[in-house]
């Protein structure tokens, strides 16, 4: 079975999965965003004055995951089972060297977990769960921090499907 979103004239088509077998797939998706230390207490405070940030985020997250379909071209529509959105907040931590990023920066991690049953598997929706959340705390921070950096947005694993098992080596 081949699989190419080209059909024989060249153009751009959803790939046929009519005959792939139906497994459980799992996928698991990651990003930072550092932030200021202001901005790290309020956000870990819950006192930022748009509201709770990491509510919203996570809302936001899982409905980016439900929305994927819309979002990228050609990716299919699936009947998802499971949307995790999880945070963890990182206290100082150095900055990557730039030319605008020269000090301590403090970091949210986002995690964004997605499991169905289905004949196509589920990276593209941990992909875009990760990046509307991580969007979405710059935004309800944008008033306290512009300068916050999104980063290191990357598929930690998948399972499931003829490829099957993906886990990336942590450097």
């Amino acid at each position: 079975m081949e699989f190419s979103h080209f059909d024989p004239d060249g153009n751009a088509v959803m790939v046929d999965v009519t005959g792939k077998a139906e497994t459980i797939r799992e996928a698991c998706a990651q990003g930072d965003i550092g932030v200021s230390r202001e901005c790290f207490e309020k956000i870990r405070q819950g006192s930022m004055e748009k509201g709770d940030v990491l509510s919203v985020a996570r809302i936001a997250g899982i409905m980016g995951v439900k929305r994927t379909s819309d979002l990228i071209p050609l990716c299919h529509v699936l009947n998802l089972t499971k949307v995790a959105i999880d945070f963890e907040l990182m206290g100082e931590m150095e900055a990557l060297e730039t030319e605008t990023q020269e000090e301590k920066k403090h970091w949210v991690r986002v995690r964004c977990t997605v499991r169905c049953a289905g004949k196509t598997g589920v990276e593209m929706e941990a992909l875009t769960g990760t990046s509307v959340a991580l969007l979405t705390i710059y935004d309800m921070c944008k008033a306290v921090d512009k300068s916050m950096e999104i980063t290191g947005i990357c598929l930690l694993s998948k399972t499931g499907g003829k490829s099957g098992e993906y886990r990336r080596e942590l450097r």
